[in-house]
């Protein structure tokens, strides 16, 4: 079963917004590289949704409905819904992620 891959309006900005700070402060290669990594994670939850584990933050907390893959240092969020894989946002994992995940995700 294939799965269907949904961006939420945050997880898009989040992509933006690494891309233009990547950008400018590396070279357009390593833009290209990380965003075709990225890419290429997400599009494997396709067929692979349940490899991700539940962040560490979260599940400290008792919520599990929520999964993560990681190409580092940026961890990718999403949940599973029947048939859609919906990505809730991706986030540089060197932050405060117990805070940005709580503001993020269970508001």
């Amino acid at each position: 079963m294939n799965f269907h891959i949904l961006l939420t309006v945050a997880a898009k900005s989040d992509l933006r917004d690494i891309f233009r700070y990547v950008e400018v402060h590396d070279s357009s290669e390593r833009t290209d590289h990380l965003l075709g990594g990225i890419e290429e994670i997400i599009t494997s939850l396709t067929t692979m949704p349940e490899r991700g584990h539940c962040p560490q933050e979260l599940e400290l907390i008792g919520v599990r409905d929520f999964r993560e893959v990681c190409i580092k240092p940026y961890r990718i969020i999403y949940s599973l819904h029947e048939d859609e894989v919906v990505v809730q946002c991706v986030l540089d994992g060197r932050r405060d992620m117990q805070t940005l995940l709580q503001q993020r995700l269970l508001q």
